[in-house]
C-alpha cells in the first residue's frame, strides 16, 4: 500500500509518517519545500514530492500511484490571507485530483463541535472541508477531535504555559467550556486503523477520551500532574475574546495569528455525540491526567517529536544572495573570530543557540525584545527550542525559523519571524584553518520602506556590541568544550 500524507511537515504529520513506516506502509510526503524534511529522521525512508494544494496543477504528480491519502491541511496559523477560503480551495483542488487519481480513500482529521450550534470561524472551517471532501466521488473517512494533549500540541502547550506562568488564574466565561481532550498517541493509532477500512462509504466519527473537562479543570489538573503549586482561580467575566488574545500571547508562546480562532473556539462545548470507529471503547484510551504526564515526560527528555510551530503556511523567504535579491538594499553585519576549536566544535556552539542557553551576549536585551514583540503580537522568545542541540530545516527557534543547517558544510541561516519593518536573518558559517577554525557571521536585513532603513540605524549601536560579543563568545564556548587553552 502506497500512501500520501500532505502535512507531512506539521504536528500530526511529522509523527504519523514513522508510525505508518512502522506498520510496513510505503509512504509519499507531500509539501510546497521538501527541503524542509531533508533532516528528518525517516526522510531516507519516504519518497518527497514538491506539491500545494492551492495549486491544482501540481496536485496530479503528487497522487500518482497511491491508494489513500491523509489530509492534514489546515491554514489557521495564516495571518495574511483569509485561511477560510483557503481552506475551502484547498480542499477542493484535493477532492478532484483524488477522483482522477483512482484513490480509495481520504483520511481527513477536522474539529469536534455540533453543525447545529454556533460555530466559531475556525470550527466551521473544519466542518466545511470535511464536506467538501466527502462530497467528491473518493470515500472519506473524516475524525473529529477536540483538544489533543501531547509534547508540542497547540493546545497543550497554551494549557502549559498560562498555568506554568500565572499562579493566580482568571476565570472568563470559556473557562467553563466543556472539552473531551483525547491523547496524541491515540489520534495517531485511529488515523493509522482508518487504513484497514475496504468499503466505499463515507465515514464521519468523533474520537475523544475518556475525560469531559471544562478549560479550568484542564488547566487545575495540570499543575497537579505537573507538581506545581495550586492555582487560584479567580472570576473573572469581564475577559473578553479581544482581551484574551493580547492576554494569552504575552504568555505563551502561541502567536495571535493562531490565538484568536482558538480564542473564538472556546465558546463552544467540543464533546463526542456521534459513535466513534468501530472497535475503539473510549475507556481504554488514555485518561487527560496520563497523557498530561505522557507529554511531560517527552518534555523533560528532550523528545519532543514535532511542535505546532514546525508548520507555516507561507514559503520561506528567498536566503540572502538568491539572484531574485539583486538590486534591493540590503544592510550587512558581518564579523568574524578565530577558535582553536575545530569547526565540528565550534558548529556545536552555534547550533546551541537560544533556548535555554540564551544568545551568548546580553541575554536579558533578547529577553526585552521577546516581551516587547509579545506584547505587539509577535512571536516572542516563549517558542524557545524542540531540542537543546539538535535542528532541522524549517522548525523554530524562539522568534526565528531554521532556513539553512548544513553539518557538513557547518552552516546555519535562522529567519526572524519577530515583528520588523522588512525581512531579517542571522547566519553563521565555519571555515577551517591550521590552527582550528574560523567563525564567520552574518546579519543581514533588507528594509521596508522608510521606516525600516531607520529601524536599521537606529539599533545599529545596540545591535552592534551584541553581535561582537556574540561571534567571539560562541567562538570561546566552542574552545571550553574540550578545555582548548587560547
Amino acid at each position: 500500500m502506497k500512501v500520501l500524507v500532505t502535512g507531512a511537515t506539521g504536528y500530526i504529520g511529522g509523527r504519523l509518517v514513522p508510525r505508518l513506516l512502522s506498520h510496513g506502509v510505503e509512504v509519499r510526503c507531500m509539501t510546497r519545500d521538501p527541503a524542509r524534511l531533508n533532516l528528518a529522521p525517516w526522510r531516507n525512508r519516504v519518497e518527497v514530492v514538491a506539491a500545494d494544494a492551492l495549486d491544482a496543477g501540481t496536485l496530479d504528480e503528487a497522487l500518482d500511484g497511491c491508494d489513500s491519502a491523509y489530509y492534514l491541511i489546515h491554514a489557521m496559523e495564516d495571518a495574511t490571507e483569509d485561511y477560510v477560503s483557503r481552506d475551502r480551495q484547498s480542499a477542493e483542488n484535493f477532492g478532484t485530483a483524488a477522483a482522477a487519481a483512482g484513490l480509495r480513500r481520504i483520511v481527513y482529521l477536522g474539529g469536534l463541535g455540533e453543525d447545529d450550534t454556533e460555530l466559531s470561524t475556525h470550527l466551521q472551517s473544519r466542518h466545511e472541508v470535511g464536506r467538501i471532501l466527502a462530497s467528491g466521488a473518493t470515500p472519506v473517512t473524516e475524525y473529529r477531535a477536540a483538544v489533543i494533549i501531547g509534547s508540542g500540541s497547540v493546545s497543550f502547550e497554551m494549557i502549559r504555559h498560562l498555568t506554568e506562568v500565572l499562579p493566580v488564574m482568571f476565570r472568563p466565561r470559556w473557562a467553563s467550556t466543556q472539552c473531551q481532550p483525547i491523547a496524541v498517541r491515540n489520534v495517531l493509532e485511529v488515523l493509522i486503523a482508518a487504513l484497514d477500512e475496504l468499503d466505499t462509504d463515507h465515514h464521519l466519527y468523533e474520537i475523544g477520551g475518556p475525560d469531559v473537562l471544562s478549560y479550568e479543570e484542564m488547566m487545575v489538573t495540570y499543575a497537579e500532574v505537573a507538581q506545581l503549586a495550586r492555582r487560584i482561580v479567580v472570576p473573572f467575566p469581564l475577559f473578553s475574546a479581544r482581551l484574551a488574545p493580547w492576554a494569552i500571547g504575552v504568555v505563551t508562546p502561541l502567536t495571535d495569528a493562531i490565538v484568536r480562532p482558538l480564542i473564538a473556539s472556546l465558546g463552544s462545548d467540543v464533546v463526542v455525540h456521534r459513535p466513534g470507529p468501530p472497535g475503539l471503547d473510549p475507556a481504554s484510551l488514555f485518561d487527560y491526567r496520563t497523557a498530561v504526564r505522557l507529554a511531560l515526560n517527552r518534555i523533560s527528555e528532550d523528545n519532543v517529536e514535532t511542535r505546532w510551530s514546525d508548520a507555516v503556511t507561507q514559503p520561506a523567504l528567498p536566503l540572502p544572495g538568491d539572484p531574485q535579491w539583486s538590486g534591493a538594499t540590503m544592510f550587512v553585519d558581518q564579523r568574524s573570530h578565530p577558535s582553536l576549536a575545530p569547526p565540528e566544535d565550534v558548529f556545536w556552539a552555534v547550533k546551541r543557540i537560544g533556548g535555554d542557553v540564551g544568545y551568548y551576549a546580553m541575554d536579558w536585551a533578547w529577553h526585552v525584545r521577546g516581551w516587547f514583540d509579545s506584547l505587539i503580537g509577535g512571536v516572542g522568545l516563549r517558542r524557545g527550542r524542540r531540542h537543546p542541540e539538535d535542528l532541522r530545516p524549517g522548525e523554530s527557534l524562539d522568534f526565528f525559523r531554521v532556513v539553512e543547517v548544513d553539518a557538513n558544510l557547518h552552516r546555519l541561516t535562522l529567519e526572524a519571524e519577530m515583528k520588523v519593518p522588512g525581512s531579517a536573518w542571522l547566519s553563521w558559517k565555519i571555515q577551517s584553518t591550521d590552527k582550528g577554525s574560523t567563525l564567520v557571521q552574518s546579519a543581514r536585513f533588507v528594509p521596508r520602506g522608510l521606516l525600516g532603513r531607520l529601524y536599521w540605524w537606529a539599533l545599529l549601536p545596540f545591535h552592534a556590541p551584541i553581535w561582537r560579543r556574540m561571534v567571539r563568545r560562541i567562538a570561546r564556548t566552542a574552545e571550553h568544550r574540550q578545555n582548548i587553552q587560547p
